[in-house]
């Protein structure tokens, strides 16, 4: 077993800790609490947003004071129960899982989900069934270890051969290029940013996303959400950064100095609350999440404390539907 299995046996096996209740995240990185308190809008998915929603879901209330949104974590016991009567499913871990536990959800009328968390758009637009909701702005740079001899800055052409393995290594590094388990927002959208299609034979794939401890040799790289490796810089979220540094794109690097989000990086990206179409009209569904003054859109306090960008007028728009 390598470094990087024991690392990943290692946060399974503090999942399962999670799971058992020998251990105890901090209070906003964490399922509803407790989790009998069922609300009436229940999400899973992205990892990416895990965090932010979390948050949300402890400032958005109804007008009895009532927290409306129930986000349960990509990771932790391998059932969740997202409403009082029955509705146990399988955890989805990541974008792509949570939209198909949502789109399951609405095929079978289970009204067990009524979001998904994605940190990427539809696959599949011609299909209307599904609306992606943005609320905040993000990007994915690429991480290295601090005390590694790689450059700090690549160009997306780089990026590029390094994920297709044609570049091996760099200032006599040899490289070992990492990406996120397959479900994973922030996988698809980086792969599609360097304009990679299939990654090489050299790639090692299925890693948690967002975990900066799996990089334990000089030529691990990474990609990484810029939002949340700022989350976990400023302890708002656990700090699961190890040793790993945000690397800069073309020269333009993914923070400005005060380490908010620098709109400039080539790698931006809207992150989405995706609803049913047919659950717009929903009284709460677009209380919640529709248009620049929903209360998600609102709290745009508790959006930039997770490290991300608001999106103004952008903020809650109906206009991108699809499929996965």
């Amino acid at each position: 077993m390598n470094v990087k299995s024991r690392a990943r046996l290692g946060a399974a096996l503090a999942v399962a800790a999670l799971g058992l209740g020998a251990a105890l995240a901090p209070a906003a990185q964490a399922d509803p609490s407790p989790v009998t308190q069922y609300r009436t809008l229940a999400g899973v998915g992205s990892d990416t947003t895990q965090d932010v929603l979390n948050g949300l879901g402890n400032v958005v209330t109804n007008a009895f004071g009532q927290k409306i949104i129930a986000s349960w974590d990509a990771t932790g016991t391998a059932t969740v129960k997202t409403k009082a009567t029955g509705c146990v499913i399988n955890r989805p871990n990541g974008s792509s899982a949570g939209i198909d536990a949502l789109r399951n959800a609405v095929d079978t009328a289970s009204g067990c989900l009524d979001f998904a968390r994605s940190s990427r758009g539809p696959a599949d637009a011609s299909t209307t069934d599904l609306t992606w909701i943005p609320f905040a702005k993000d990007a994915v740079s690429w991480v290295k270890r601090s005390d590694s001899a790689l450059p700090s800055d690549l160009t997306a052409a780089q990026l590029k051969a390094v994920y297709e393995c044609t570049t091996t290594s760099l200032n006599g590094v040899a490289l070992t290029p990492i990406l996120p388990q397959s479900n994973s927002g922030t996988r698809q959208f980086f792969l599609s940013s360097i304009g990679v299609t299939t990654p090489g034979t050299c790639v090692q794939q299925g890693v948690q996303e967002n975990d900066g401890t799996v990089l334990d040799s000089a030529g691990d790289i990474a990609p990484y959400s810029v939002a949340q490796y700022t989350a976990q810089e400023k302890a708002v979220v656990t700090d699961r950064r190890g040793a790993a540094v945000l690397g800069s794109v073309g020269t333009v690097a993914p923070r400005n100095a005060d380490k908010t989000l620098n709109l400039s990086f080539p790698f931006t990206r809207d992150v989405y609350n995706v609803v049913p179409t047919a659950k717009l009209t929903n009284a709460t569904v677009a209380s919640t999440f529709v248009g620049s003054t929903s209360k998600v859109c609102a709290a745009g306090t508790t959006i930039t404390a997770y490290g991300f960008g608001t999106l103004g007028a952008g903020c809650g728009t109906t206009t991108l539907k699809g499929e996965r």
